[in-house]
């Protein structure tokens, strides 16, 4: 007899009644209102208490089109994506079980918000990052490098959305869930239709007059929040990221 699919609501049946397991922690589209699909499965950490044992761990690595899982230990658990990739995967998550009396939802609310020495460090790392990419894309197509100006407005666009969100003090989202995160959790100052545009249009086109508008607004936003000094080391060099007359920015 062929053994059946171990389902989502089975393992967590499973888990459930399993006194080792001190937490579940649901993340992936189906924590994303309105995202989930036909294709969208089960994302599941499995939280085990420090030094349990648990029969449950044979199904660690368990990774099929209904259900894949993730068994650490609560220790693991609180570091994960403190820093790193994941972050937003769980700052994002939905708690399925909580046998600590509300600790695991605030360990996802601590990886939801960065602290104020964190967000200004990471900061002023991608505020520099995206200059830099911005500078070599207005410079590539001023000097008839077409290709290689798209690229670096392509590239500019990711460190600026890092930049945003770390002035927000919140990891970035993955571009599946940028314009879900926006439409709920709009970046304080933006408007968010005119962000979404202007990030679409620079992405695809690498058009100068719409990176030069952006970066007007980036550059008030950076020096309000204090981060002044790492666009003045660029010196002169603003002048030819800052807008200018007969630019045209297509609405």
């Amino acid at each position: 007899m062929t053994a059946q699919p171990l389902t989502y609501d089975a393992f967590a049946e499973l888990a459930t009644a399993d006194p080792a397991i001190v937490g579940l922690v649901l993340k992936g589209s189906r924590a994303h209102e309105g995202m989930i699909t036909q294709q969208s499965d089960h994302d599941l950490y499995v939280i085990l208490a420090d030094d349990a044992t648990t029969d449950l761990t044979r199904f660690a690595g368990h990774r099929t089109a209904e259900l894949d899982l993730v068994i650490v230990s609560l220790t693991a658990f609180r570091a994960a994506g403190m820093p790193g990739f994941e972050r937003y995967a769980l700052a994002r998550a939905q708690v399925v079980l909580d046998r600590l009396d509300g600790d695991i939802a605030r360990i996802l609310a601590d990886k939801a918000r960065l602290s104020a020495e964190e967000a200004f460090r990471d900061s002023d790392t991608w505020l520099d990052a995206y200059v830099n990419s911005l500078y070599r894309s207005i410079k590539n197509d001023r000097d008839g490098h077409a290709l290689a100006a798209r690229l670096d407005a392509a590239d500019s666009i990711r460190f600026l959305l890092e930049l945003l969100f770390a002035l927000d003090r919140r990891p970035r989202p993955y571009n599946k869930y940028l314009t879900w995160e926006l439409a709920r959790h709009p970046l304080p100052g933006w408007d968010t239709d005119e962000l979404l545009r202007a990030v679409d249009r620079v992405s695809a086109t690498g058009d100068v007059a719409e990176q030069r508008h952006l970066f007007a607004l980036v550059e008030a936003a950076a020096r309000q929040a204090g981060h002044g000094e790492v666009l003045d080391a660029w010196g002169e060099d603003l002048d030819l990221m800052r807008p200018r007359q007969g630019d045209r920015v297509r609405p």
